[in-house]
């Protein structure tokens, strides 16, 4: 069999693969990179997704809103899920979350008569919340000393012994003169 006869039958396939494959709809979604996403007041958008920017939310969003390296904040409606790495979540007095606000290595602030649907979930980091605020699920918190202690102590154990091996070898190679 001959090297282009080969490649015929794949290159069909992914051709047809391709050919029938539905294309992404993202009409109302913003997607961003370095550059701060703001929705305007009497605005709404479906997803709001933000790579090393922040996310300010006046209006609505209807679908999710995800942030890494940056902040959320919250001062309109996000109908589903506000999830953020390596950043803060800030809800302003009356705004609303419909289901889960999820944050790593970062805080969430929840201003008065704030609204979460579902569950809040903080790992290594805190969460400020005003007395007013509603929960409609649980609430999960682990503070960053359970990460960052134990981290701390293994790099500083790592450094020490590193220090003391270079130590070791110098004295014996100082010997050797």
């Amino acid at each position: 069999m001959s090297k282009s006869v080969r490649w015929l039958v794949p290159m069909m396939i992914a051709g047809v693969l391709g050919w029938v494959a539905a294309p992404a709809r993202a009409a109302q979604d913003m997607v961003q990179f370095g550059s701060t996403i703001h929705v305007q007041k009497a605005s709404v958008i479906h997803d709001a997704v933000c790579f090393f920017c922040s996310v300010d939310v006046d209006g609505a969003v209807n679908g999710d809103t995800v942030v890494f390296f940056g902040d959320a904040r919250i001062n309109g409606e996000a109908k589903r899920d506000v999830v953020v790495f390596f950043g803060d979540v800030k809800a302003g007095n009356n705004a609303s979350i419909g289901q889960n606000v999820v944050n790593f290595f970062g805080g969430v602030k929840l201003g008065e008569n704030t609204s979460i649907g579902h569950d809040t979930v903080v790992m290594f980091g805190s969460l400020e919340a005003a007395d007013s605020v509603n929960f409609g699920g649980n609430r999960v918190v682990q503070p960053g000393a359970v990460f960052w202690v134990p981290f701390l102590a293994i790099v500083f154990g790592i450094y020490f012994l590193v220090h003391e091996v270079r130590r070791s070898r110098m004295r014996r190679m100082m010997r050797g003169y």
